[in-house]
């Protein structure tokens, strides 16, 4: 099914990215890959049932009223995402083999099933693509200020995975570089009644994803925060994380390591070079 401009709604006719403009002088830079369900009408829906929509297979629940709320307390710039993970996955390379996704925690999704190199392509150069240029452009105009940019990337995980429950309510994941995550797991540690995951419940060692695009291989501090998905199905649990975060991670960007550009390697590079 193809489409004009003249048919395409108003948010068809948006950039696959959301932006939020932050103070000026703030270094912070807040990521939400998988804000968004939305898939374009001229995909149908991949040919999935619109509950197939409403669960994590299609997008982060949550995350996005966590970044917002988060972004307008500290006043930082953010970045998400317009598109379903389902249309093109934004935290993968474009090498990833899982960058389109055809068969999903159970799902069958038919509208990728068939999809070859040159549909691929087109979806990267028309979501994924724009996505990440947005990311650069905001950490290259707080470079261009002379400071050096934090990146911290929003997600959340489902509470069981294959029937076993996930006993984490956070998770922060990285790789080799903790300038960020050593003190921000240290903070969300003492916070009263949190079971905190170091690496949990994924692991941050992932070549070509988003942390690894612009934090790694640009020697920014950064990292990404996982928050189990029953925690901010509403807009009250948003809020609470959104407080919480806004509370333990300005302080963090007064260490001085965190003010550094300092490249530190990957392990999944490394694990790569010896496959």
């Amino acid at each position: 099914m193809s489409c004009d401009a003249s048919s395409l709604s108003t948010k068809d006719q948006e950039p696959p990215f959301e932006v939020v403009e932050g103070l000026p002088g703030s270094r912070l830079l807040i990521l939400c890959d998988h804000a968004s369900n939305y898939v374009p009408p001229e995909f149908g829906g991949l040919g999935l049932s619109p509950a197939e929509f409403e669960r994590h297979i299609a997008y982060d629940i949550g995350m996005r009223g966590v970044t917002l709320a988060l972004a307008r307390l500290l006043g930082a710039p953010a970045v998400l995402s317009r598109f379903s993970r389902l249309v093109i996955d934004p935290n993968r390379g474009e090498d990833d083999p899982t960058l389109l996704m055809r068969l999903s925690d159970g799902a069958v999704v038919p509208g990728n099933a068939k999809a070859g190199a040159d549909e691929i392509a087109r979806r990267v150069a028309r979501f994924h693509r724009p996505y990440h240029d947005a990311i650069s452009a905001q950490l290259d105009a707080i470079v261009d200020a002379g400071d050096t940019p934090v990146i911290l990337s929003m997600h959340s995980f489902t509470p069981a995975w294959k029937g076993a429950p996930r006993p984490w309510h956070v998770g922060l994941l990285w790789d080799r570089d903790d300038r960020l995550t050593r003190p921000l797991l240290e903070a969300l540690g003492r916070e009263p009644g949190l079971i905190v995951g170091d690496n949990e419940p994924y692991d941050g060692a992932l070549v070509g994803d988003t942390l690894h695009q612009h934090g790694t291989r640009r020697g920014f501090p950064h990292t990404l925060v996982e928050i189990r998905q029953d925690l901010v199905r509403d807009e009250a649990g948003q809020t609470e994380w959104a407080l919480r975060f806004a509370r333990l991670v300005p302080p963090l960007l007064e260490l001085p390591e965190t003010r550094r550009i300092t490249h530190y390697g990957s392990r999944a590079e490394i694990r790569r070079s010896k496959s």
